[in-house]
């Protein structure tokens, strides 16, 4: 089976799965303003809407949109707002 992981109290759901390019989850963000850790490379890539990210030690948000990527370090939180619900994809390196 696929697993689902649900954060946030459900406004973050996605499905994991190991695929040709490894392991990577598939999910959709509810509208509003998020926090995340990582604990290895992601590469997070919009599927439709915008998502804003701030990394840390950044004073700015910078804005990804439809099939836009960016790449978060291991080991660090960062933000995230979707002024909409938000699909997207996540791989883990």
């Amino acid at each position: 089976m696929f697993p689902i992981n649900n954060y946030f109290d459900g406004r973050v759901v996605s499905i994991g799965h190991n695929g040709a390019e490894g392991k990577a989850t598939l999910g959709v963000m509810a509208a509003g303003e998020y926090e995340f850790g990582t604990g290895s490379i992601e590469i997070m890539t919009v599927i439709s809407g915008t998502m804003q990210i701030k990394m840390p030690g950044e004073q700015k948000w910078r804005e990804y949109k439809k099939f836009e990527s960016f790449e978060v370090p291991a080991g660090i939180k960062f933000k995230v707002k979707a002024g909409e619900d938000t699909p997207y994809l996540c791989l883990y390196k």
